[in-house]
């Protein structure tokens, strides 16, 4: 049997030949991006999630949307949710200035409004699905590329085998077993890649969802001057909860 040191990773490496080195660097360079994109974007989601939670707490509890625009020109905004509002309130002032000037801008201001809303939310889902496809990908490949390098080899292995004339089950059993380390680093590189882009995903279509409510309620609030709901609550007598309470619109 061959010692220890001579079998394994490094073994391995020493005695592939360019194919087998390039799968390997294709394999390190997929691990290397996926890692990459997995802490940017789960750095960047976190920021996004505690953002959004502060303006939602800060626009429920305002006063008018007056005070929302102010807090949205102070600070910026650095949310899904400030970005709509933002543009939505642009819209709405832009429009009882302005009128429908522009081909851009025709219709109702109810219409203006509603096209702007759609543009921002086809945007944010655009920004929320960058990088996806890319994890996507390395999760749907790393396997097959390290399947490839394990039969190429597997291959090379059973062919200086051959040619040696030495089938022993000590000869065969060490470039077999080096050749399915190609294998495993592919699965190595997928599994991470995989999970990510689920958790990504439906963290992605959690925050759409919550967004879309918003956009509906934010169109109310904007066209009506009063959240969807506000009305029957008011006329029930029950007690209004903070995502149903009246709002004084902005001023033009």
């Amino acid at each position: 049997m061959e010692p220890t040191s001579t079998v394994g990773f490094g073994h391995f490496i020493a005695q592939s030949d360019f194919v087998g080195k390039f799968l390997l660097a294709v394999l390190v360079l997929m691990s290397v991006a996926s890692w990459a994109l997995i802490a940017a974007k789960g750095l960047t989601q976190y920021l996004r999630g505690k953002r959004s939670t502060q303006f939602l707490d800060f626009f429920w509890n305002a006063r008018s949307l007056d005070a929302v625009q102010a807090e949205i020109s102070t600070h910026g905004a650095r949310d899904p949710f400030s970005h709509l509002s933002a543009h939505a309130l642009h819209a709405q002032a832009h429009h009882a200035r302005h009128g429908a000037a522009r081909l851009a801008e025709a219709g109702t201001a109810n219409d203006f409004i509603t096209r702007t809303i759609k543009k921002v939310l086809d945007e944010e889902t655009t920004r929320l699905e960058s990088g996806l496809t890319t994890l996507a990908t390395i999760g749907a490949t790393a396997p097959f590329v390290g399947l490839f390098g394990t039969v190429w080899g597997v291959y090379h292995a059973l062919i200086a085998i051959g040619m040696s004339g030495a089938g022993t089950l000590d000869k065969v059993a060490g470039p077999v077993g080096e050749a399915l380390i190609m294998t495993g680093v592919g699965l190595a590189v997928a599994i991470p890649a995989v999970m990510a882009y689920n958790a990504f995903s439906r963290s992605n279509r959690v925050l759409s969802g919550r967004l879309d409510a918003f956009a509906y309620e934010l169109h109310s609030f904007l066209t009506l001057g009063e959240a969807p709901g506000a009305a029957v609550a008011q006329a029930d007598g029950a007690a209004r909860s903070p995502n149903v309470r009246a709002m004084k619109p902005a001023t033009a």
